[in-house]
This record gives structure tokens, C-alpha cells and sequence, in this order.
């Protein structure tokens, strides 16, 4: 027979257990996680010996792909000098880096709640953990490059920043895995282009690659938690869900390109900020970066009527 603690310990993990609030962790759930704990320790990276910091920045190489550029295709590009493209694109990679510190801060306290006083033999919570431990290097890492790069800390607005911290402290379940996987998935396929781009810098091609590589696993996980949470969820949590992540995805999208990247390249922010909004080409790589997460979102239930609104006016849609 087997020991009690024995016997405590498998009910545990057993397939099928019950969390507090009713949510059920199957075997499958668990067999995910296992495997994105074996890709992280066989595919991982530590920022501080894979990139070359040390290296001087080539004067003529872009932040970021050109075509990736806010102002790109607009009457404002076509005045600008490439000493002020280059410029430009080097303070919006940063301006998405640093929007990306403050997010991933966000991310941290969010998982690092939604674990507490789990099994930590699990490997639900031993991944969740690993995330985290990404995350912190990740936020090192883009704090590196934006300083090689002289690029400031563009802090979203009072507003913006409140509304973080509302979501940081409010969200739960299937909310704040959702805001999660929308910060990732969106900037995913930018930096997908950014790490192939040869006219890009060296540091934000080797930073890129890293958090393209480490953030697949994280995208997988927030997938993962999203139908397990939704597992059985009413109609009318899927629709507060959709509405709450749509928000979300708007307060992120809306603040990744501070107005100030325009002043450090000499520009008038009122027109610069103007012919962005209004650049078509700007809408549709929007779109293209949102595809695979627009996908996701319709296939579980959380895209609605309400929260399609919010996405159209961000061009994710």
C-alpha cells in the first residue's frame, strides 16, 4: 500500500483535478507544459554573451525594417532624409522596447499571482516560473539596446499607465492570459521581419531572434491557460472576456510608438502623428501582424460584436 503523503501528493496531479474556482487541469493541460519545460532547457539564451554590446552601431542601419516604420509610404517619408529614417526607426524600436518593459512587468505579476499557493511539482507551475525568469531577461535585454542605441525611456501616458495598473491588478483567468498573448503575438511578427532585415542593427537582430525563440513557448502557454479557463466558461463570460482583452490589446497597440520618436528625429509631431494615423500602409501591416491572434480569438469565442469595434479601430481588423 501506498503511503498516505504518497497517495497525497499523486491526487494532486492527478488528470482531471479541480483548481480553486472550479477550473480542471487535465493530463493534456500538464502534458503541454511538460514539453515547453523541455524546450526551455534545450532552447534558451542568455542575452548577455549571445549579443555583441560591445560592437559600434553602422551609422546607415535602420532600427527596424524600413516597411515597419509608422510613417513608411506616407508624403512626410518621402521629405524625410535617410539620416532622419534612420533616426526614426531607431527611437520606434525603442519606444516598442521600452512599451515592452512595461508590459512584460505587467505579464510577471500577473502569472506570478495566478500561481500562487500552486503545486509547485507541477509543471504548469515550474513553467510559469520559467516565463517569468524569461521575461526578466528579456526586459534587461531591451533596456541594453535602447541604451547602445541612445534611445530614452518613452513612458506611456498618465492615463495609459493607470490603466496598466488597474489591468495588472484586476485581471484573472482567461483576461490576463489574453492580454498576454496579444502583447506577444502582435509584436511576434514584427520582429520575425526585424531579425531577417540586413539593413537592420546587429542588436536588434540578435534580440529580436532571442524573445522570437523564448516567446513562442510563451505564446503556446498563454494558448494553452486561455481554453483551459474557457473550458465550460457561459456565454456571457466569453463575451466579458472578448470585451476585456479587446481593451487591453487597445491600450497596448495604442501606446508601443511614443509622439516623441518624431521630435528626436526632427519632425512635426502634429503632422507626423496625423499622417500615421491616416497611412494605409500602417493599417494593413497592423492586420498582417494580428492575423494569427485574430484566428485564435474567433476560434475560442472571444470575438464579438463589442469587441471587434475596439480591434477595428486599432486596424487590427
Amino acid at each position: 500500500m501506498a503511503h498516505p503523503a504518497a497517495r497525497t501528493h499523486q491526487s494532486k496531479l492527478h488528470p482531471g483535478r479541480t483548481h480553486p474556482g472550479g477550473r480542471t487541469h487535465t493530463a493534456a493541460d500538464e502534458d503541454v507544459s511538460k514539453r515547453l519545460l523541455d524546450s526551455a532547457a534545450t532552447l534558451s539564451y542568455d542575452p548577455s554573451v549571445e549579443i555583441d554590446w560591445d560592437a559600434p552601431l553602422p551609422p546607415g542601419h535602420y532600427g527596424l525594417n524600413p516597411e515597419w516604420s509608422t510613417l513608411y509610404g506616407t508624403a512626410l517619408w518621402s521629405e524625410m532624409d535617410e539620416a532622419q529614417r534612420v533616426t526614426l526607426t531607431r527611437h520606434e524600436v525603442g519606444s516598442i522596447m521600452t512599451t515592452g518593459i512595461w508590459f512584460e512587468m505587467i505579464l510577471q505579476q500577473m502569472v506570478l499571482r495566478d500561481q500562487y499557493l500552486k503545486d509547485p511539482a507541477s509543471a504548469e507551475f515550474r513553467f510559469a516560473l520559467t516565463e517569468i525568469a524569461d521575461e526578466c531577461r528579456h526586459s534587461i535585454m531591451f533596456a541594453r539596446a535602447c541604451e547602445k542605441m541612445g534611445v530614452p525611456q518613452y513612458k506611456p501616458n498618465r492615463a495609459i499607465a493607470q490603466a496598466g495598473r488597474a489591468f495588472k491588478a484586476l485581471a484573472r483567468g482567461e483576461l490576463a492570459y489574453g492580454g498576454i498573448l496579444v502583447a506577444e503575438e502582435v509584436l511576434d511578427v514584427m520582429q520575425r521581419d526585424w531579425m531577417r532585415g540586413e539593413n537592420v542593427l546587429g542588436i536588434v537582430r540578435g534580440t529580436s531572434r532571442i524573445h522570437v525563440v523564448e516567446e513562442s513557448r510563451h505564446m503556446k502557454f498563454a494558448r494553452q491557460e486561455i481554453r483551459e479557463r474557457l473550458r465550460g466558461a457561459s456565454t456571457l463570460r466569453r463575451r466579458n472576456a472578448a470585451f476585456g482583452i479587446a481593451a487591453g490589446a487597445f491600450v497596448i497597440v495604442s501606446s508601443m510608438v511614443h509622439p516623441g520618436v518624431y521630435a528626436a528625429a526632427g519632425l512635426d509631431v502634429g503632422r507626423a502623428v496625423a499622417e500615421a494615423r491616416a497611412s494605409e500602409h500602417r493599417r494593413a501591416m497592423m492586420r498582417t501582424s494580428s492575423r494569427h491572434l485574430i484566428a485564435f480569438l474567433a476560434e475560442n469565442g472571444l470575438l464579438t460584436k463589442a469587441s471587434t469595434g475596439l480591434y477595428r479601430r486599432i486596424h487590427m481588423l
